[in-house]
């Protein structure tokens, strides 16, 4: 028989099928799903979630001339594939194949890549506006949800559909999880205050007080039930949205096909922004992803690697935080990720998630610096850069000690141009009193996070990659701010930052095998730079830095013209720059991807050789 999903050429399809066709649909679906990700990994219990919820969209709007929005993207595996993209699936993540976000590039059906969550009610303003200018009946409809409703760019964007009035259907889809459980009052009702004891026998003693109240008795108990009675308003999910100008309806059973269409098509009646409010599970159908709270709900695989940087990071700070009781540790929405699980395990009170607001973490992190703790802010290169205002005026500029633990450095891999998280470097180099580091080895990342916590004038971070972490003995590891000499050499220079410095090492010795002998720095520290590491190497005839980070203005460049502002330096040395081009480089493997740009051993040799051909010199 005939897989009812090989018939799904696109969301016409879906609307020729009855209630039963929908069910077995929707398990079939499942199936794909799990499959998939069990093979290339990825982003399950959003997607089990979103199933019968895509299929409701599907069959109310007409995408692609109706705009169907996702934020985040990573629950839009079931849009991809009853969208035309079956036949690819099986590509997901990988290099080449489908994205694990919405592509423009893949299908019409996909208006934005959008990783980075919070933004969609911005994006789905624009088009509504657009649209509206223009005399389009193009309707437009954000799916938010996965802990989104935490981001304040959220609310900005809610504030400004209901003062402008704009035609947006938002579907909330509300599974009470980010990456953890979401941290928002807005989905907690007034049900767990009131069944809390404490709050109740103190209800109970204030009844029965105004209650006994001579002549005022009776009008104050119905004053106090009206006061009750507003508090509910106020604080549940259709006050909320209607007091920023935004219809609300439901919430609705989000796994009900036939109810959410209902739902959509009403909504899409009225005038104005609307808010269809859905319930769903989070990784249903899947028994394993309904089960497990945190680690089979988001990406699959272990949340933290043994033997990975991240596993580094974790046990570097338990081992601090048992030391000093200040030491607090903050993630906006991802402390599974980060390594931070332990820590709250260990210390429940010191771990501080504050949802997915990471303008909001690094902001209240100067307030705690300014407060007298100790905050260690763990949080993804990719989602620091929606932070840089905050790290750069509201840490930097007031000096706070914050350690910023940056997770996921440099080319990331599968999960595309949007998690590759090459910009850190050349940011943070540009904040005034920004201490820079970057280990290059599992032993590295505790030296170093003792370094940082060491630091109280000013802020500092510890960046490292998502890949494996080399382990090396107590001589091949640094301390403090000083850079490490691996190798000697006099022909050239090679100056390497983190992950690099192994790719360098392989350099080296491809290039002694062509009669070149090169000189290998562990820069460790980005900023400041070593003097004597930039002594050491001014001294050669050519200088190569390598770093998986953006070029332009990053760590390499930065070298460049500290060897040209040496003041016992006639001349500078030659110097060539090497790292990561201006350009979004699609997903795939982190090591590959790091070899087809020249930033593994062969490559970096290469460019050593193409130098000395192009500008022959020779060793003094």
């Amino acid at each position: 028989m005939t897989k009812l999903l090989e018939s799904i050429s696109g969301p016409a399809d879906l609307r020729r099928l009855d209630r039963a066709q929908l069910d077995q649909l929707a398990a079939e679906l499942r199936a794909v799903i799990v499959e998939t990700v069990a093979a290339n990994g990825g982003h399950l219990g959003s997607n089990l979630g979103a199933v019968e919820l895509t299929l409701a969209l599907h069959r109310v709007f007409d995408s692609p001339r109706d705009v169907l929005l996702w934020d985040t993207g990573h629950q839009a595996y079931v849009h991809k594939l009853v969208t035309g993209r079956l036949d690819r699936f099986a590509t997901l993540r990988q290099a080449g194949g489908l994205s694990g976000y919405p592509s423009r590039a893949e299908s019409e059906h996909d208006w934005i890549e959008n990783s980075h969550a919070s933004t969609i009610l911005s994006y789905a303003h624009g088009l509504a506006t657009a649209f509206a200018r223009r005399g389009l009946n193009r309707r437009v409809v954000a799916v938010i949800g996965d802990g989104s409703m935490t981001g304040g760019m959220a609310y900005e964007g809610l504030n400004n559909l209901g003062h402008s009035n704009t035609n947006v259907t938002i579907v909330l889809n509300d599974n009470g999880r980010s990456y953890a459980p979401t941290v928002s009052l807005l989905s907690e009702s007034l049900a767990r205050i009131r069944v809390n004891p404490t709050y109740m026998r103190r209800q109970r003693k204030l009844e029965e007080f105004v209650r006994d109240l001579p002549l005022l008795g009776e009008q104050l108990e119905k004053g106090l039930e009206g006061a009750k009675a507003a508090l509910r308003e106020i604080f549940e999910p259709p006050a909320f949205f209607e007091m920023l100008g935004v219809r609300y309806t439901g919430p609705f059973d989000g796994h009900d096909v036939e109810g959410l269409e209902s739902a959509l098509r009403n909504a899409d009646q009225f005038d104005g922004p609307t808010v269809v409010h859905v319930l769903t599970q989070k990784g249903r159908g899947h028994k394993p992803a309904e089960d497990d709270p945190v680690k089979r709900l988001h990406d699959t695989g272990p949340t933290t690697k043994p033997g990975s940087y991240t596993a580094a990071f974790t046990d570097a700070l338990i081992a601090a935080a048992e030391r000093d009781p200040s030491i607090v540790a903050i993630t906006a929405a991802m402390p599974d990720s980060t390594g931070l699980l332990p820590f709250g395990e260990r210390f429940p009170d010191r771990l501080i998630d504050v949802g997915i607001a990471e303008q909001h973490a690094v902001t209240a992190a100067a307030g705690m610096a300014m407060g007298g703790l100790r905050p260690v802010v763990a949080i993804y290169s990719t989602f620091l850069t929606r932070a840089f205002d905050q790290i750069n005026l509201d840490v930097g500029l007031h000096g706070q000690p914050v350690v910023f633990c940056i997770d996921r450095a440099g080319i990331t891999g599968d999960d595309g141009a949007s998690h590759h998280g090459v910009l850190d470097m050349a940011l943070l180099t540009k904040v005034p009193g920004m201490t820079v580091l970057a280990p290059s080895s599992y032993q590295e990342l505790a030296v170093m996070f003792d370094t940082a916590l060491s630091i109280t004038d000013g802020p500092v971070a510890v960046r490292w990659p998502k890949t494996a972490a080399r382990q090396v003995g107590p001589d091949e590891v640094g301390s403090g701010l000083a850079a490490r000499r691996v190798r000697r050499g006099d022909d050239v220079a090679i100056l390497a930052v983190g992950k690099l410095v192994e790719a360098a090492e392989d350099a080296a010795r491809i290039l002694a095998d062509q009669g070149v002998e090169a000189t290998v720095w562990d820069v460790r520290c980005v900023k400041p730079l070593d003097p004597a590491m930039l002594a050491d190497a001014a001294r050669h005839p050519l200088v190569v830095t390598a770093e998986d980070g953006i070029r332009e203005g990053g760590a390499g460049t930065a070298i460049v013209d500290a060897l040209a502002g040496l003041s016992d330096a006639r001349t500078a040395p030659p110097a060539l720059v090497l790292g990561v081009p201006v350009a979004y480089i699609p997903h795939g493997n982190a090591d590959a991807i790091l070899a087809d740009l020249g930033l593994d051993g062969p490559g970096i040799a290469a460019a050593v050789l193409r130098a000395r051909t192009a500008a022959p010199v020779s060793a003094e």
